[in-house]
C-alpha cells in the first residue's frame, strides 16, 4: 500500500475518500497528466466543494466562491489561452507586480513557475472548486477562440469540416474575401458552437458602427461575439456560398440550406435567410438536428394521458392530427415524432414541407416550390395518385389545401399537418372561418395538439419558491395539484443560463370526441369547445404548465411567460 501525504492524505482522514480511490486517483492523474484534484472529481469520488474547504486548510489558502467573480473582468492578454488550458488556471487580478490566479490543486507548483517565466510576474494562488474552474476556463478558451484575433491558433480541424453540397448544379462563384481562410474558420466556428451548447438559431447582425452574432438558446437570444464591422461583407458573402445562394444578389431576400458534417456518422441541417438591412445583410440560421426527431416520445414532455392519445391517433389507418402553435413552439419536432414512430419498411409516407426542416431516410419529403407550381394543394394531388399510407402537409394555409387534405383523411389515409392557432379549440373555427364544411371537419379531424416550449429550471441550482397558498389557487391550482405539489424558482449556476438549462413541451391534447363533433356540426364557437374538451378531462394549456410546476420541472414565471389564464 502506498504512504500517502498532502491533500491525498487528508482527504482519506476526513473520511471524504477512501485509501484504494486515493491510489487509483494519484494513479490516473500521473498516466493522464492531470491534477489529482480535477480526476478526484471528475470520477466522482468526492464533491468540490468538501476538496476545496480541506485543501484551504492544508495549504493555507484563501478560498474563493468562482461562480460570484465575474469573468469579464478577467486581466486580458496577461497569460496565454495555450497556459490557462494547459495548467486549467484562471488570472484573477494583478495588483502592481503580482498576479493572482484561481487554483483547484495548489500541489502543481509547475503551472505557478511557467506563469512567472512567461508573465515576468510574482504569483500567487487563490482556491477555487474545480467544478467551477473547470467551467470558467472553458468559457475563457472558447471565448479566445471564437475571437477573430486568435483564429491562427485554432485547431485546423475547422478547415476540415465536411460541407456537404445539396445542389451539384450551382454554378461556381468567387467573391473577394468569401473563402479567406480566417473568415472560413471562424464561420465553421462560430456554427460549431452553436451545436455544441445547443443552440436553435444563429443571428449575424451588422449595424453601422458594429456587428455582433447572437445565439438563440433556450428561446432567448445571447451575444456571442463582436467581430470588426468592416467584415460583415465577408461574413455574410461565406454563409451565402455555404448555403448556395447568389453572393452578387445582395438587394433581395434569398433562402438557403447547410449540411455540415461534423462527424462520421452525423450531419446537421442549417436553414439560411438572408434580409438586405440599412447596414448590409443580416443572416440567420435556423438549427437542425435530424437526431431531434429521434429523441422518442418519452423525451417531449408529454404526460401520460396525452402521450397514450397520441400514440393511439397514429395508430389508426385514417384521420387528421393537427399541431398547432405560434413559430418556434416546437411543432416540427412533434410531426417528426410520429412520423419517425410510423416509419417502418411497410408503411410508404410522403410530406410537403416549405421549407423540409429535418431529412428522415425513408419517407418522400418534397420541398414547395411556389415559384414553379409546387405549392401544398398540387403536392398533396400527386401524393394521393402514388399509394400513399401517411401523409404530412408542413401547413394547411389555404381552402385548397385544407379540402384536398380532409379528402384524404376521409379515404383511407393517415394526414398530419399544422395550423398557426392558439388552442384547440381555435384550430377546429379556423377551418370552418377557411370554407370547410362542418360535417367534413368533424368526421376527419381525429386529434388536435396545441403547444408552447417552456424553459426547464436548472436542477444543480434550482431553489424550492416561497409562494403563498392563496396566489397559487388564484394562478390557477387545484387543491389536489397542491397536494403533492413541488415548486421551484430560478436561481442561476455556471451550468445554466440564468436558472435554467432546456426546454420541455407544454401540450393541450384534445380527441375529437361525439359531443365536441356534435357542436362543431351545429357551428358552435371555440368557447363551446373549449368547455365540452374540459368537460371531457381534456387538460388545456394553462393547466398543462401548471402541472409542470408543481412537479418542478418549470417556474411558475416561466408557466405564465409561455400560457395565460
Amino acid at each position: 500500500m502506498a504512504v500517502l501525504t498532502g491533500l491525498p492524505r487528508r482527504l482519506v482522514e476526513q473520511n471524504l475518500i477512501l485509501q484504494t480511490q486515493a491510489e487509483e486517483i494519484l494513479k490516473k492523474a500521473k498516466t493522464d497528466h492531470l491534477s489529482f484534484v480535477a480526476v478526484a472529481v471528475t470520477s466522482k469520488a468526492a464533491k468540490a466543494r468538501d476538496i476545496a474547504n480541506i485543501a484551504s486548510e492544508e495549504f493555507g489558502l484563501p478560498l474563493l466562491d468562482l461562480s460570484s467573480f465575474d469573468l469579464e473582468l478577467l486581466p486580458k492578454d496577461l497569460v496565454s489561452p495555450a497556459l490557462i488550458e494547459k495548467h486549467r488556471i484562471l488570472p484573477l487580478f494583478a495588483r502592481g507586480n503580482r498576479l493572482f490566479i484561481a487554483q483547484s490543486d495548489p500541489s502543481q507548483m509547475m503551472a505557478i513557475d511557467e506563469i512567472k517565466f512567461n508573465t515576468g510576474m510574482s504569483v500567487e494562488s487563490i482556491l477555487v472548486e474545480e467544478d467551477k474552474l473547470s467551467i470558467a476556463v472553458d468559457k475563457l478558451i472558447s471565448a479566445s477562440d471564437t475571437s477573430l484575433d486568435s483564429l491562427g491558433e485554432l485547431d485546423s480541424a475547422l478547415d476540415e469540416v465536411d460541407l456537404q453540397d445539396t445542389n451539384a448544379d450551382r454554378k461556381e462563384d468567387d467573391d473577394k474575401g468569401a473563402d479567406d481562410a480566417p473568415i472560413v474558420r471562424f464561420v465553421n466556428k462560430i456554427l460549431l458552437d452553436a451545436i455544441r451548447i445547443g443552440a436553435s438559431d444563429i443571428h449575424f447582425e451588422p449595424y453601422e458602427k458594429r456587428y455582433r452574432v447572437r445565439y438563440r438558446t433556450d428561446g432567448v437570444l445571447q451575444e456571442v461575439s463582436q467581430p470588426p464591422v468592416n467584415l460583415s461583407g465577408k461574413i455574410a458573402a461565406r454563409l451565402k456560398v455555404m448555403s448556395q445562394m447568389d453572393i452578387s444578389e445582395r438587394r433581395i431576400p434569398q433562402d438557403g440550406r447547410i449540411k455540415m458534417k461534423i462527424s462520421k456518422n452525423k450531419a446537421i441541417d442549417f436553414r439560411v435567410n438572408t434580409l438586405p438591412t440599412l447596414w448590409g445583410e443580416k443572416v440567420v440560421l435556423r438549427i437542425l438536428d435530424p437526431g431531434s426527431a429521434k429523441l422518442g416520445i418519452d423525451a417531449l414532455g408529454y404526460e401520460e394521458d396525452q402521450k397514450k392519445m397520441y400514440l393511439n391517433a397514429l395508430s389508426k389507418p385514417q384521420g387528421m392530427i393537427l399541431v398547432t402553435g405560434p413559430t418556434g413552439s416546437g411543432k416540427t419536432v412533434s410531426l417528426y415524432t410520429g412520423l419517425n414512430i410510423l416509419n417502418v419498411e411497410g408503411t410508404n409516407i410522403s410530406t410537403a414541407e416549405d421549407p423540409v426542416e429535418i431529412n428522415l431516410e425513408g419517407i418522400n419529403q418534397v420541398n414547395v416550390n411556389n415559384k414553379v407550381g409546387l405549392d401544398f394543394a398540387s403536392a398533396l394531388r400527386s401524393f394521393l395518385r402514388q399509394d400513399p399510407d401517411v401523409v404530412m402537409v408542413g401547413e394547411i394555409r389555404d381552402l385548397e389545401t385544407a379540402q384536398i387534405a380532409i379528402k384524404a383523411a376521409q379515404t383511407g389515409h393517415l394526414v398530419l399537418s399544422t395550423l398557426h392557432t392558439n388552442s384547440a379549440a381555435e384550430t377546429l373555427t379556423r377551418l370552418a372561418n377557411m370554407g370547410v364544411p362542418a360535417f367534413n371537419i368533424a368526421t376527419s379531424v381525429s386529434l388536435i395538439i396545441a403547444q408552447r416550449l417552456a424553459r426547464r429550471l436548472c436542477a444543480q441550482c434550482k431553489e424550492p419558491a416561497d409562494i403563498p397558498h392563496e396566489t397559487l389557487l388564484e394562478a390557477g391550482f387545484t387543491e389536489t395539484m397542491l397536494a403533492e405539489a413541488e415548486i421551484f424558482h430560478p436561481v442561476g449556476c455556471e451550468h445554466c443560463n440564468k436558472g435554467y438549462k432546456g426546454r420541455v413541451g407544454i401540450y393541450e391534447v384534445v380527441e375529437i370526441t361525439d359531443a365536441i363533433s356534435r357542436i362543431i356540426m351545429e357551428g358552435g364557437n371555440s368557447i363551446q369547445i373549449s368547455d365540452a374538451a374540459r368537460q371531457a378531462g381534456f387538460h388545456d394549456l394553462r393547466t398543462s404548465a401548471l402541472m409542470k410546476v408543481a412537479q418542478g420541472v418549470t417556474s411558475l414565471e416561466e408557466a405564465n411567460r409561455v400560457t395565460t389564464d
